[in-house]
């Protein structure tokens, strides 16, 4: 059962609009294409200040503050639904969590070894290959060859010196496990009503990771000032762009939406200069231009042919 009435937006103490129908409203009144957009900023936002806590934590306490904290928001404000429940919807609800919790895992990994653009910019072949996959458009084919242009030129592939190949390989099991969170975050929005699904698995993806943080950390994870940190990353990498996500979710086609992601290493390097100061090179500016051009591209499309 829900925290709020699905049926009923206001509270029937005070008769003011419940939160989640708020919120639900205001999602509702954006355009879907805009709700990518917003979680793409979010989450690299919270991945940049989440990699500031790298000299504090190890990644894997840090992805357990984050996990935590984003679980705690919304098992606060969404008590997932678990009576009648059918076993496929214990199935992908369960998935979706342990998804969760490997990809954040790796994808930290990953950001503690490389350049936060470069980071996303390998991880971002996974929904690229969901792009890919379910295209059914000639055209989605020309977005799509940009985008992966774009992320060749990012790649930091000849400069083998430089190079940390750990972190690359963390980061392409990060992009198989985003593709694997698109198609089970669309599954779940179609068999939990409103964000309850998002709430059951990053409850599943908390107990997932937990043992792992706990002890990674140590002492050092309880420090107020860390916890309030990982509160801010939680919400910004978690509650905020999965929320958003999975209403977009629910109205764009699943390839759309993995195109629209190719703004992710774009974003994910103007967070890297801003906050980490990781500045980029020409080669990497242009990777950018391919890779707006693509997403530009493919809504344009999408827009026309509806």
């Amino acid at each position: 059962m829900t925290a709020f009435a699905l049926d009923d937006p206001f509270d029937r103490g005070s008769g003011l609009p419940r939160p989640g129908s708020l919120l639900r409203t205001a999602a509702d009144s954006i355009p879907p294409s805009g709700l990518v957009l917003l979680a793409i900023v979010s989450v690299q936002l919270g991945a940049g200040f989440a990699k500031e806590l790298f000299a504090a934590l190890p990644p894997s306490a840090v992805v357990f503050l984050r996990i935590a904290a984003g679980a705690l928001i919304m098992g606060s404000l969404v008590r997932p639904r678990l009576k009648g429940l059918a076993w496929r919807d214990w199935a992908v609800g369960i998935g979706f969590g342990v998804t969760l919790a490997v990809m954040n895992l790796v994808f930290y990994e990953a950001l503690a070894r490389l350049p936060m653009g470069i980071a996303v910019a390998i991880e971002f072949l996974g929904p690229l290959g969901v792009a890919v996959a379910a295209s059914r458009r000639r055209i989605d084919l020309l977005w799509v060859g940009l985008a992966g242009a774009g992320v060749v030129l990012l790649a930091p592939w000849g400069q083998s010196a430089s190079v940390n190949w750990a972190g690359i390989a963390f980061a392409m099991v990060a992009g198989a496990c985003w593709a694997g969170y698109i198609l089970l975050s669309a599954a779940a929005g179609q068999r939990f009503p409103g964000t309850t699904g998002l709430s059951f698995a990053m409850i599943v993806s908390a107990v997932v990771i937990a043992p792992i943080g706990i002890t990674t950390g140590g002492a050092e994870l309880w420090q107020p000032e860390l916890l309030l940190i990982g509160l801010g990353v939680g919400l910004l990498s978690s509650v905020i762009p999965y929320s958003l996500e999975l209403q977009a979710l629910r109205r764009m086609p699943k390839q759309v939406f993995g195109i629209l992601m190719s703004l992710e290493p774009a974003v994910a390097a103007l967070i890297g200069v801003l906050v980490l100061s990781e500045f980029l090179h020409v080669q990497q500016w242009a990777a950018i231009i391919c890779i707006v051009a693509a997403s530009l591209g493919s809504t344009r499309v999408s827009k026309r042919r509806k």
